[in-house]
């Protein structure tokens, strides 16, 4: 039993303004796993003070950008060492498969690494060559922190979309009030606790799990400058409106309904082999999962028949077991929220080639779906346009290859999508027609030196490297 009775409020554990504890239960059984506090207002309010302090103080913002660097490699050379437990934590609390938090590991680090690299190569301040030469001014810009930046991060990749927005905002100089869901309480806890070691000054970070309705209070606190969120779409929207009636800086990063164009040339035993992690990673709980499968009719039933028994081959059950691909959902209302949609599917016509709504034998006690994939599906069906969030993969026929990039755009999301040929000059070529804010060739993993987040409805702003850290960053101009 894990439990955290306190709350990380500027940098040091405070007792919480209510003395309750949420228990938080294992996705796999159900069980208690660990108790943890939970952020109300008033605590809302003591971690936003605490930042609003410390950046008027500037301890921490008029430190050098180099030093700052050096805090942040700190904490990512901690965390590498504690890779193995974080995978564990994150595996225990969110029902993620030990292949999946393992191999994000690595991950965790480049992501760091690429927002390192930013700063230290950055225009922290730069003197601009003046478009006349004879003028006699002289045109100084600066990057300034935006202020006191809220965090706000989803329960299905923690550590990544935690890391994702405090690294580049402290790099920048800002005070940050991290807020986490009440699932992750255990592994964000021990992300606080490595954070404590770093060497932040006081105020300038709080770690805080919250229910809903707090992180709506702490979205609309009038001391906030800037909102940083990864979520659905549906709370980006609520949240765009309320930056917006204070003028608040916010960045967005939403969800996805990402499709994988299979051109006819494509190798289709390398299509699903790649397909079996980009679409299925972390049990399909994924903003940039493919799960829309684009395939000519040509070749439709072969690569329905090879998804079939690549998907049939995967083992599902408890996440911490060696073998296991694909683990359990995080709550019993995501269960049923996917396997809703697998009954939908079949209302609708589709095709149900492979899996269904019925709880896998022997893992009832669990929050456990049976990966699905259904065919003969057509793009205007709600299990193609509506983000499921679980292992469902939808097959869709395109005629040629005009038609396979209007299906790929028909939908309101725009955050992934992949493109597969042997051709790859050709399949940049369509990557190219695709309206998404990242494509994968031939499966390609995501660099993070690029900038990464959506179009459309999948959201606004973008995310890593130098164009991510930017986002933390106010212009200010002088001119002498």
């Amino acid at each position: 039993m894990i439990t955290y009775d306190r709350l990380f409020i500027g940098g040091s554990w405070t007792e919480p303004s209510t003395p309750d504890l949420l228990d938080i239960a294992s996705p796999h059984d159900r069980s208690v796993i660990g108790r943890a506090a939970q952020a109300r207002p008033a605590d809302i309010d003591r971690a936003v003070a605490a930042a609003r302090a410390s950046f008027g103080a500037g301890a921490w913002r008029r430190t050098a950008p180099a030093e700052r660097i050096a805090v942040l490699r700190r904490f990512n050379a901690l965390r590498e060492k504690n890779a193995e437990k974080v995978a564990d934590l994150i595996s225990l609390e969110n029902g993620s498969a030990g292949w999946f938090t393992r191999a994000g590991q690595p991950g965790l680090t480049r992501q760091a690494n690429a927002y390192l690299k930013a700063a230290e190569q950055f225009g922290w301040e730069e003197t601009l060559v003046l478009s006349d030469p004879a003028s006699p001014t002289r045109t100084v810009v600066r990057r300034e922190a935006v202020g006191v930046v809220a965090a706000v991060i989803p329960w299905n990749s923690p550590f990544s979309s935690a890391t994702s927005k405090i690294i580049p905002a402290l790099l920048a100089g800002n005070s940050v009030v991290l807020k986490v869901s009440p699932e992750n309480s255990l592994s964000m806890g021990f992300l606080a606790e490595l954070l404590e070691q770093v060497g932040l000054p006081d105020g300038v970070l709080s770690v805080l799990p919250a229910d809903r309705e707090t992180s709506e209070y702490l979205v609309a606190h009038p001391e906030v400058d800037k909102i940083a969120f990864t979520g659905s779409t549906r709370a980006g929207r609520r949240i765009a409106s309320l930056a917006g009636e204070q003028l608040k800086r916010v960045s967005l990063e939403l969800g996805g309904k990402s499709a994988a164009i299979v051109l006819p040339d494509a190798d289709i035993e390398r299509v699903v082999s790649g397909l079996k992690f980009g679409s299925l990673l972390n049990n399909g709980e994924s903003c940039i999962a493919q799960t829309r499968i684009l395939a000519p009719r040509g070749r439709y039933e072969d690569v329905v028949t090879a998804l079939k028994e690549m998907v049939e081959s995967l083992a599902v059950g408890d996440p911490a077991a060696p073998d296991t691909f694909i683990g359990p959902m995080i709550r019993p209302d995501q269960q049923e929220r996917v396997r809703d949609y697998i009954r939908i599917g079949i209302e609708e016509g589709a095709r149900l080639v492979t899996g269904g709504p019925q709880i896998p034998e022997g893992l009832e006690k669990g929050n456990y779906v049976t990966p699905t994939v259904f065919a003969d599906v057509d793009n205007s069906m709600r299990i193609a346009q509506e983000e499921i969030f679980g292992p469902v993969l939808v097959v869709i026929a395109y005629d040629d290859e005009d038609d396979a990039v209007r299906i790929a755009n028909d939908s309101e999301y725009g955050l992934s999508g992949g493109v597969w040929s042997a051709d790859e000059e050709h399949a940049l070529a369509v990557a190219r027609r695709v309206r998404t804010g990242t494509v994968t060739v031939n499966g390609a993993s995501v660099g993070f030196d690029g900038p990464f987040g959506g179009f459309k409805a999948s959201g606004i702003g973008r995310e890593y490297g130098a164009v991510g850290l930017g986002t933390y960053t106010e212009y200010q101009t002088i001119t002498l």
